[in-house]
This record gives C-alpha cells, sequence and structure tokens, in this order.
C-alpha cells in the first residue's frame, strides 16, 4: 500500500475477527518498532508480544478498555526504561507498528495502563522499566478495503479539526 494511502486510511479496530495473525507478519509489525527511531539511539524500550489466550486474559484488567486485548490476536506492551523522551520514544515505535499492520491488512488500537501494579505482575518486568502503552493488533472483524477511497477523501472524512487551525504556517 501506499505510504499516504496507509496513514491517511488508519482507523482504530477494536473489535478483531476470530482469526490468528501469521507469524511472518508479526514479525514485520514487531520489526517496525524495533528500527523506530529512539533519542540519540539509546533503544530504551522493549517488546512484550503476547499472543497467548491465558495470558491476553490476564493483561485485560489492567488497561482502560478489556475488550479490546480479550478481542485480539496480538497484544504488544511496549515498555521503556532509563532518562529522555522514553514517552516519544514508545509513541514513534507503537505508530510504526501500527502503520506496519494497517500495510497489512491487519487493525490495532493503543490502549491506556489502568492498573500499572497488577500489570507488573502478569508481566514481570524489572522495577526500572515501564509500561508506556499496550497495543492491540488483529484482523478487523468488519474488513475493510483502505483503497476504496484516495488519500484526500480519507483525509477529508477524519473526524480532524481543519489544517489551518492545527498548523501556523510560517
Amino acid at each position: 500500500m501506499d505510504t499516504r494511502l496507509t496513514i491517511a486510511s488508519k482507523r482504530e479496530v477494536r473489535q478483531f475477527a476470530d482469526r490468528p495473525l501469521p507469524d511472518d507478519a508479526v514479525r514485520r509489525i514487531l520489526d517496525a518498532g524495533r528500527v523506530a527511531g529512539s533519542s540519540q539511539n539509546r533503544q530504551n524500550r522493549r517488546f512484550v508480544a503476547i499472543r497467548d489466550r491465558d495470558l491476553l486474559a490476564r493483561v485485560a484488567p489492567t488497561v482502560y478498555t478489556p475488550t479490546n486485548i480479550l478481542g485480539c490476536a496480538l497484544a504488544v506492551a511496549i515498555l521503556t526504561s532509563g532518562k529522555g523522551p522514553t514517552s516519544f520514544d514508545a509513541g514513534r515505535a507503537g505508530q510504526n507498528m501500527m502503520l506496519a499492520a494497517w500495510d497489512e491488512g491487519i487493525g490495532s488500537t493503543p490502549n491506556g495502563i489502568a492498573d500499572t501494579e497488577l500489570l507488573a505482575q502478569v508481566l514481570g518486568h524489572s522495577e526500572d522499566e515501564r509500561v508506556a502503552i499496550i497495543l492491540s493488533f488483529g484482523y478487523p472483524a468488519r474488513p475493510a478495503d483502505p483503497a476504496r477511497h484516495t488519500p484526500e477523501e480519507w483525509i477529508d472524512r477524519a473526524d480532524r479539526l481543519p489544517f489551518d487551525e492545527v498548523v501556523d504556517l510560517r
């Protein structure tokens, strides 16, 4: 898919088909996060990729919308450590993963953490690590065809503030 079309047509998917993701697609999604830039190339992040249904069920109560995790084929916790703009770096990696997934016809949505203590117990990460976000991935329950509109049409259909209200061109 064309990069502009991928970006313009990407929408959050919260209802997933009961269908596993191919291993090679999962690898490409995770690799897209791995190669994302980071401040001073510190790479102070790692990913916990979860496909196991029992573990997904244990992670679900730790996010604000548990059904996003319960219905997905893959959840990825982005963990950060150290100093610097780690949240920004986690966001860069997460957006890379979500766009790579959409390019493959795989939907996604970010999930905020509601219970950090329970999540630490479930994932068992070290004390110097923080879970920045958990991403849910899966084939959309309602298949989408990004090519049915041009990027410009997708942008016009998006519920976003007008360009001139957001951008101050100088």
